[in-house]
């Protein structure tokens, strides 16, 4: 998920030609105070622009004076959805999506087709993931903010981020429950390429399914570590299989490659199927 200042129309316009799932276009803290009206104008005169990849704005946060405007500025462009930073509540969830709700129904849309991410990255966000995670059908995905939680809590930031490790794995156990994406946090050190694929990988390892990026240079690494690899892929299917015809066998658990398989096992080579997209 790359975001992209929506101040510059050059680097929007560019968008179609850069790999990655998601382009964010940014109204938040990418953008200065006396630049949000432009940025919000850029946004509208893209209109309903088609960038091959899943198009995105980020709002202000519910509690600013930009949030309506930015949502009424955009609208009419029918994003596929929006990213709403700084939410602490399920209320804030209920806020944006009954906005939307509306929205959709004066313009014949389809109910629920614009999809809702959020960020949790304050103590309160962190503290009310149940809640904010089964707010509404229309939230699609909890992003990890880890530098505006840090600030908020008083914490150093660091490399190995352990200062923020409670929060980055709360969103990640939030999310599963409730069956949504859980999206990292943003690596500011873009030009640091080992550092970044080390943050990728513990990611990754924590159950994370994608991660935020603010410079192209990181789409490479990032896809990377987030795509399994064709070693993974095809120890997956022969997990699958081989349960499979257990299954017809009528067994349950089952030797494989000198370890034992169940369903943990099995749900684990199924989710890495659906990451590679079969």
């Amino acid at each position: 998920m790359l975001f992209i200042p929506a101040d510059d129309m050059r680097r929007m316009q560019k968008a179609p030609t850069l790999n990655a799932d998601s382009i964010i276009l940014e109204l938040e803290d990418g953008v200065a105070l006396n630049k949000k009206a432009e940025a919000r104008a850029n946004i509208a005169a893209l209109g309903k622009a088609n960038f091959g990849r899943e198009r995105l704005v980020r709002v202000n946060g519910p509690s600013t004076e930009f949030f309506e405007d930015d949502l009424r500025g955009t609208i009419d462009t029918q994003p596929d959805g929006y990213v709403v930073p700084k939410v602490e509540s399920a209320d804030d969830v209920r806020r944006v999506c009954a906005w939307l709700n509306q929205a959709e129904a004066a313009r014949s849309w389809a109910a629920q087709a614009i999809r809702l991410i959020v960020l949790i990255e304050t103590p309160r966000g962190v503290m009310n993931l149940r809640e904010i995670a089964g707010a509404d059908e229309r939230l699609d995905a909890l992003v990890f903010g880890a530098e505006d939680l840090a600030g908020a809590m008083g914490a150093r930031r660091t490399p190995a981020a352990w200062e923020v490790f409670y929060a980055r794995s709360a969103i990640v156990m939030a999310a599963t429950a409730f069956d949504l994406q859980a999206i990292d946090m943003v690596s500011n050190a873009f030009a640091d390429v080992a550092g970044l694929a080390e943050e990728c990988a513990f990611g990754r390892q924590l159950g994370y399914t994608g991660k935020m990026c603010i410079h192209p240079k990181q789409l490479e690494i990032v896809n990377a570590a987030f795509t399994p690899t064709p070693e993974e892929v095809a120890y997956a299917r022969r997990v699958v299989q081989a349960h499979e015809a257990n299954q017809a066998g009528g067994k349950g658990a089952f030797a494989l490659d000198g370890k034992m398989i169940d369903m943990p096992i099995v749900k684990q080579a199924l989710r890495v199927l659906a990451m590679a997209g079969e």
